[in-house]
């Protein structure tokens, strides 16, 4: 019989996802990841993906389901490659997105030759997204139910890690999800959806950068584009661009982060105009849906989770190199967010804005 190895989190996505991977007569591991230890984050063992009753809540779901379940630790390696990155991020004036950084060094590399030394055929995970193969290449594509698709934090998967990684949920409706729970018995087929950060689940990035890095980030000047003094900051940490709250600024018009000057530790104020912009680039970039993509194409870009995709000029310039120019201006362009390209419900590739 074919394994799979199944991450659960807890949560009654990767619960369902267990349940149809069984059906499909696959031999089921599950598996929990410990991420971090709350006491190291400075937050309650409750309030987090990593906590002892998800860890349980998961391993309720194996146990009915007939699975062993294990818990992994993978502590230093999430410290490492999610962590750090995300306060050097901040530290660098710009914005992370860390669930990025967790799909691509946790789930789908450690997690993964963890499936191989178990002889795993698959991976599978509760995220809302598709995968088919097209003609020998692995496709990755949007969740049937568009209003929890996830792709956008998926695009930096490999070929080989495509071909080994099932998604069942992404071919069903959320409501259907919830349905499957409740029919099977899942108590957790009512838990809501975690919403933040899993390391921040308060959603206050500076406070948990000071409490885990023990630093103090030293006040400074906001500035306008002429150099003006506007004001003092609390430090860098605390502002991302198109910011409005929190700025403790009186102005006749409303003021917006609109640059962070890592040198002269200053924040640049102006107003909503002065967000717009057609052009970035971006780095590191991962295709998908080419082995070598054309020079020059046009497709829809998306710069932010919660963003719509918009059409854009694209050039690629080199390997991993891309300059985008939108039909339209955008608004908030910001460093460190990704970028990922659509061909309708196709992934064709995504990278970091730099």
């Amino acid at each position: 019989m074919k394994k799979a190895l199944i991450a659960m989190s807890g949560g009654v996505d990767s619960s369902v996802a267990a349940y149809l991977m069984k059906q499909s007569e696959y031999d089921c591991i599950g598996v929990t990841m410990k991420l971090f230890h709350n006491e190291d984050i400075g937050i309650e063992y409750k309030k987090t993906c990593c906590s002892l009753n998800d860890v349980e809540d998961a391993k309720s779901v194996a146990f009915r389901l007939g699975m062993s379940h294990y818990t992994f630790n993978f502590t230093n390696h999430f410290a490492e490659k999610v962590i750090q990155p995300f306060i050097s991020a901040y530290e660098s004036g710009r914005t992370p997105n860390p669930c990025i950084d967790c799909n691509r060094y946790l789930k789908f590399d450690a997690l993964y030759h963890r499936a191989e030394i178990l002889e795993c055929e698959k991976i599978a995970t509760g995220h809302y997204a598709r995968i088919v193969n097209g003609n020998g290449r692995f496709i990755l594509k949007k969740a049937v139910d568009l209003s929890k698709d996830q792709s956008y934090v998926l695009y930096a998967m490999t070929q080989e890690q495509l071909a080994h990684t099932v998604f069942p949920c992404g071919e069903l409706e959320k409501s259907e999800i919830r349905k499957i729970a409740e029919k099977q018995g899942f108590f957790n087929a009512d838990k809501p959806d975690s919403q933040d950060i899993c390391f921040v689940p308060d959603g206050n990035y500076s406070a948990f950068i000071e409490q885990y890095s023990g630093k103090k980030y030293p006040v400074g000047n906001f500035i306008d584009r002429n150099g003006t003094v506007l004001g003092q900051h609390k430090g860098i940490i605390h502002y991302t661009i198109g910011q409005r709250k929190g700025l403790g600024i009186s102005a006749r018009n409303p003021l917006y982060v609109c640059g962070i000057d890592i040198l002269d530790n200053a924040v640049i104020l102006g107003e909503s105009r002065e967000l717009l912009s057609c052009d970035l680039n971006a780095v590191d970039f991962n295709w998908i849906a080419f082995d070598t993509p054309p020079e020059k194409f046009r497709a829809k870009a998306k710069i932010r989770y919660h963003h719509e995709e918009q059409w854009a000029e694209i050039n690629v310039i080199g390997e991993k190199n891309v300059h985008i120019r939108f039909d339209e201006p955008q608004r908030a362009i910001t460093k460190g967010q990704a970028v990922v390209l659509y061909d309708g419900e196709i992934v064709l590739g995504g990278g970091i804005i730099n």
